[in-house]
């Protein structure tokens, strides 16, 4: 499965689970720059199962910008702390729809 991260910094620890629940490809975007807001993220999206938006430290138009292009997409999302234990449970239920 197909993953896009938006956000964060100093992933490894998210990384490596998100590999153990089955994620082989994981793009990463911090979120942070200006530069990305319309162009990559938006590009990126539509080649991905699930995206993950990390609100700790994001830019707040980059969070718009995800909300209003995943509103015209299929593609399911999820916002959550750069916590693991905030995310997994979201994750489950992900995966537990897709195998259904």
């Amino acid at each position: 499965m197909r993953v896009l991260i938006i956000g964060g910094d100093n992933l490894e620890s998210i990384l490596c689970k998100l590999h153990e629940k089955g994620f082989n490809n994981i793009e990463h975007i911090s979120g942070r720059d200006g530069w990305n807001k319309k162009t990559n993220m938006l590009v990126k999206s539509q080649k991905v199962d699930l995206v993950i938006v990390l609100v700790d430290f994001i830019n707040h138009c980059v969070v718009k910008n995800t909300k209003e292009r995943l509103k015209k997409s299929n593609i399911r999302a999820i916002f959550s702390k750069r916590s693991w234990v905030h995310l997994e449970s979201h994750l489950n239920n992900f995966c537990a729809v897709r195998n259904a």
